[in-house]
């Protein structure tokens, strides 16, 4: 490899290679794209001209796909979560830092007894139900004591399932909010909604939990202040009723989803303090934002799932994976023969879940479209000045084609690598100086 990459850097076309490799932040898997953009004034005239081959970020929010497509989207995430809960930015009021506000858990319920590691009030570990004491890196965690009569059926189908019961969830809160506010459910539009933002964490026996944060604004939603009668009491019974209460019943297999006895309801505080947690149990703004942006790309790793679908049996027996979590992918892939579940088959390198991993509501603040246009908006703006014209005066022309993905040998996609993980490096260097002169 070494030699291979001492190749590629001594190669005549290496600096333009590198240029292009540089501009999508050292992306594991570009989008290879041909063609031209052009800026022309308003009579016709070329004032920039570039052509040729470039690369496009493959946009994979995935760490195990792509380390710099990862760290943008979990740039996004933050601030999206960020701009819902301080307020201030992208088009969302400060004052949303007023209202009832609450990071909520909802976890799956059991399937049968794992394996645990254990601590006591004191922080000393407790023995599991096996009787050992487990290291935290121990790869037995999460899995079934008794895997024979662990229900693996029932675990990969309400995996399947979790995201239209979170939506059930949602319709049962709205109602409930409503009843205590004294209204209708049809009226309560007219005077509240309910915003939200989540993202779904996988726990290590393959199961997902929700973390989201909730607020309770006025009709318009971000833009609009809460009613008089909204509350962090009111919504937090209304969470604790809602999530103990609500439930799916699939009509096909005839099987009612529910959450798990673990239900977490935190008030949010209004400060941007980095501890998540304080003492008595409160999250803070600022610390949620990035604890939530973590995960939004923490996804799955290589000891839960696979980074792609499954597209064969051979495929599935290939995989590296645990046996704990071989066997869920083996239960969603067989339960996806059946026409009406196939859905599970095209999602067994999740573990079933086909939900996504970070969603919002549609008032709860900005959208990654917006940002990625920010960002799109924010390089032409640099050009135009550059050239010393005005936005209104120009007109943008591209003509592009899709040539591939990838790069052509592992040597080019380690040298990209690298060139992410020096950039990254100058960043956290950059953020650590500007910490100090604070």
């Amino acid at each position: 490899m070494e030699q291979r990459i001492q190749q590629r850097v001594q190669a005549i076309d290496y600096r333009h290679w590198r240029a292009k490799v540089t501009a999508v932040g050292g992306c594991s898997a570009p989008v290879r794209l041909g063609g031209a953009f052009q800026l022309q004034n308003l009579q016709g005239a070329v004032l920039e001209h570039r052509g040729g081959e470039l690369f496009s970020p493959c946009g994979n929010r995935r760490e195990s796909v792509c380390p710099s497509c990862s760290d943008r989207y979990s740039a996004d995430a933050f601030h999206l979560m960020r701009a819902g809960l301080s307020g201030g930015a992208k088009d969302v009021p400060i004052d949303v830092r007023e209202r009832p506000r609450l990071f909520v858990t909802l976890t799956a319920p059991s399937f049968g007894p794992v394996h645990s590691r254990r601590t006591s009030a004191r922080g000393r570990t407790m023995p599991c139900r096996c009787g050992d004491y487990h290291h935290p890196d121990d790869p037995r965690i999460g899995a079934p004591l008794d895997p024979d009569s662990y229900d693996y059926r029932g675990a990969v189908l309400w995996q399947g399932n979790a995201s239209t019961l979170w939506a059930r969830t949602m319709t049962r809160l709205r109602r409930l909010v409503a009843h205590a506010a004294g209204l209708t459910v049809r009226d309560f539009p007219d005077h509240a909604r309910l915003s939200y933002a989540k993202v779904a964490e996988y726990q290590r026996r393959g199961l997902v939990h929700f973390h989201a944060v909730l607020r309770l604004d006025g009709p318009e939603g971000a833009a609009d202040r809460s009613p008089d009668w909204a509350t962090t009491d009111l919504l937090t019974r209304a969470v604790q009723k809602a999530a103990h209460t609500a439930e799916y019943r699939d009509k096909f297999t005839g099987l009612t989803f529910s959450w798990g006895d673990q239900v977490d309801v935190r008030p949010i505080r209004a400060d941007q303090a980095s501890e998540v947690e304080d003492a008595r149990g409160g999250i803070s703004e600022g610390g949620l934002a990035a604890y939530v942006a973590k995960y939004a790309t923490k996804g799955t790793g290589k000891s839960e799932a696979a980074d792609r679908p499954i597209r064969s049996q051979a495929h599935l027996d290939a995989l590296d994976v645990s046996p704990h979590h071989r066997r869920m992918m083996q239960t969603a892939w067989d339960l996806g023969g059946i026409p009406a579940l196939g859905h599970l088959r095209h999602w067994a390198h999740m573990l079933g879940f086909r939900g996504h991993f970070l969603s919002k509501s549609k008032k709860y603040s900005t959208t990654f479209k917006r940002l990625r246009e920010d960002r799109r908006e924010y390089r032409l703006n640099e050009l135009l000045n550059t050239l010393g014209v005005e936005r209104d005066s120009v007109v943008v022309v591209n003509s592009w084609e899709f040539l591939g993905t990838g790069y052509r040998s592992d040597a080019e996609r380690e040298i990209a690598e690298g060139i992410y993980e020096g950039q990254r490096a100058q960043r956290q260097q950059k953020y650590q100086q500007e910490g100090n002169q604070q």
